[in-house]
């Protein structure tokens, strides 16, 4: 089993939400944040005053898959959150974390299965 993390701009989590449903990928968690990377920040007005934003606004999606179900998670959000055909900064990333084991609360159940 393997945990996907991924933070991707928060306009992309609709579509890259119903890629992952067309490929059967039905649980995950979402998370709100702020961060920066190569970005550095943007600058904005607020009534006629620029000024600097340095942490900008991400989505973390947690999704946890067995094994087989890897690959095809990892290239559906890339090729859904990229923006544009060459995709730009900012875009997100992917984490792919090792999970030791799963357990569901609801009956116990643990392993597999319990994902």
């Amino acid at each position: 089993m393997k945990l996907v993390l991924a933070i991707i701009q928060p306009t992309k989590l609709n579509a890259v939400h119903e890629a992952l449903k067309k490929i059967e990928v039905t649980r995950m968690t979402v998370c709100d944040g702020q961060g920066f990377g190569q970005q550095r920040g943007r600058t904005a007005m607020y009534r006629g005053r620029e000024y600097q934003t340095t942490l900008l606004r991400k989505t973390a999606l947690e999704v946890v898959v067995n094994d087989d179900f890897l690959e095809r998670t990892v290239q559906t959000i890339i090729q859904t959150a990229r923006t544009g055909q060459e995709g730009t900064i900012g875009d997100g990333k992917i984490f792919v974390l090792p999970v030791e084991e799963t357990y569901q609360i609801s009956d116990g159940s643990r392993g597999p299965g319990a994902v």
